[in-house]
């Protein structure tokens, strides 16, 4: 078999195995680690170790305490503007980073945004940050599941650590600790880690693709990231209002199945919707007459499966802004007039 191989692959100067699959293979082994190398050395020098204390109430003799955590970053602007997530950076008292090239600045935060896991922060640094490595930004939308894609961050504290593997599945949803839906997440199995958190996920020509997020805990290669347009778009308010507008109607509710006559009777897109468990005193859905027992099946018009539609359609535009919301109160189908005002 090794003999009519070799033979295959003779010419005038002996025996070569540049057409067998062995170097096949290898040569594409090559070309995979030129391009992880190549992106890693391109995006690397913009990636920040993210040190914060945060407070953490007060000991017994009332002094107050903190805690120290971190996280990753990656600058985006010539400035020194850094993404990096809103979980790592909340309540921080006191922020600092370090960059590859070892140097180290103090920072602050620009603004967050809890309902996306997102934030902003700015390195106090002036004329000592001239010449940072910029991240260049890609568009997620262009993604296709099993692309490349490389992780880097600082998991567990080891400074600048690269991870490769694939976009898994694009549109995937993901809880945020502030209890919204963050839509249009990706999923890799690029290998995340605490201390990835807010750290660029890129494709293999160096661009940024997403904000690595998240891990699911005891599985393996599930690893999430916010598509790098959610964050342009939420960095952008950032810097220009310092926060996410977004509406609020003050109701608790949850996922409520509806009755199959009740859905053919009107001929509802939906069969599920949100049941009210209790409006807050005051609040614009009180105001509007939504009482414990209602089920939210319409919000300005567009169908309401359950909670995460009511929170995907209370955006910034219906601030201040009369609307209209459906209901279903026993039998009856009600539509009531309602403002909904600004999340604090």
């Amino acid at each position: 078999m090794l003999e009519q191989y070799l033979s295959n692959t003779q010419i005038e100067n002996g025996p070569v195995l540049e057409t067998g699959p062995l170097h096949q293979d290898s040569a594409l082994l090559d070309a995979y680690s030129r391009a992880v190398v190549a992106a890693a050395e391109k995006v690397s020098p913009s990636v920040a170790k993210i040190e914060v204390t945060q407070a953490a109430g007060r000991a017994r003799n009332g002094e107050p305490r903190e805690r120290q955590g971190g996280g990753s970053g990656f600058v985006f602007t010539p400035d020194g503007l850094v993404l990096t997530n809103s979980h790592v950076v909340h309540d921080a008292t006191k922020i600092a980073l370090s960059l590859p090239d070892g140097r180290h600045f103090p920072a602050h935060l620009i603004g967050e945004d809890p309902a996306t896991d997102l934030a902003v922060i700015q390195i106090n640094a002036g004329a000592d940050a001239l010449g940072l490595t910029v991240a260049e930004l890609g568009d997620s939308q262009k993604l296709r599941v099993g692309q490349l894609a490389i992780a880097i961050g600082n998991p567990y504290g080891f400074q600048y650590t690269v991870t490769a593997g694939v976009v898994s599945a694009l549109g995937r949803s993901l809880r945020s600790y502030s209890g919204r839906l963050i839509e249009d997440v990706i999923q890799t199995d690029a290998s995340l880690n605490p201390g990835n958190s807010g750290g660029p996920l890129i494709s293999s020509d160096g661009q940024v693709i997403g904000v690595n997020t998240a891990t699911i805990m005891g599985a393996q290669g599930l690893c999430f990231a916010i598509g790098i347009n959610t964050a342009k778009f939420v960095a952008t308010r950032l810097l220009q209002q310092g926060r996410i507008r977004r509406a609020y109607i003050g109701v608790e509710a949850q996922n409520a199945p509806l009755h199959r006559r009740i859905v053919r009777f009107y001929d509802l897109p939906k069969e599920t919707g949100a049941i009210v468990l209790a409006a807050e005193n005051g609040s614009p859905a009180q105001k509007a007459g939504l009482r414990e027992g209602d089920v939210v099946i319409a919000f300005n018009g567009q169908p309401i499966a359950g909670v995460d539609d009511l929170h995907r359609l209370l955006t910034d535009a219906q601030v201040d802004v009369k609307t209209s919301v459906t209901i279903l109160r026993r039998t009856e189908r009600l539509e009531l007039a309602i403002i909904p005002q600004e999340s604090k």
